[in-house]
């Protein structure tokens, strides 16, 4: 469906554009919210609090959706709500079940983050199919970050280091919005500032 995303700025866009109009999974427009509605009047409208910057990239998923146990809010008062690794994780005896529901609450949970990619590989069928199905893209395997984390930012000097995508017209409409004013803002504040993640042009996460 034919969105505009309108903000207060967008990342890398020439000063003044604050909004992103995109079809299907497709970015078709950048610019003004004046400059878009005028010239969609048939769009719907997501205004956001922010800044609109490319997805990110979590390069550490492997290690957060295959080495480790994302709790479910049920298990909170035994297991907490942090990943649980190492000896904690092998006191659980995970089988193929418990390693799919894990993947899929550990996406979740990326998604909260504004990442719209992750890098592979995969090794566990519970895993790869749980990534498939979240239809986050899945990039080449590459070098893990150091600390691995939830927040693709944590590891990285500049938050433009974890864009999985260049916003761009005829690009992929792989947006995250944060509740900031600019990048310097982001790195202080980190990818948990996250208040939208758009994935293939949808709406995957909304913080409320």
């Amino acid at each position: 469906m034919l969105t505009v995303h309108a903000a207060d700025a967008v990342q890398g866009a020439p000063d003044g554009a604050d909004s992103v109009a995109v079809d299907g999974g497709v970015v078709v427009a950048i610019g003004t919210y004046g400059e878009l509605t005028a010239a969609r009047p048939q769009a719907r409208i997501r205004r956001w609090s922010g800044l609109i910057t490319p997805g990110l990239l979590n390069a550490g998923a492997p290690a957060l959706l295959e080495a480790a146990y994302h709790p479910d809010p049920r298990e909170a008062d035994e297991l907490g709500g942090d990943p649980l690794t190492g000896d904690a994780l092998t006191a659980l005896g995970m089988d193929d079940a418990r390693w799919g529901a894990s993947a899929r609450r550990g996406l979740q949970r990326m998604l909260r983050h504004g990442t719209t990619a992750v890098r592979g590989p995969f090794t566990r069928a519970a895993v790869r199919t749980a990534v498939a199905r979240s239809g986050l893209r899945v990039h080449p395997p590459g070098p893990a970050p150091e600390p691995v984390s939830l927040d693709p930012l944590a590891s990285l000097p500049e938050p433009a280091d974890a864009f999985a995508v260049t916003l761009a017209v005829g690009g992929p409409a792989d947006l995250a919005v944060f509740g900031v004013r600019d990048l310097a803002a982001l790195r202080t504040e980190g990818a948990g500032s996250c208040t939208a993640t758009v994935l293939g042009g949808r709406l995957v996460f909304r913080r409320s």
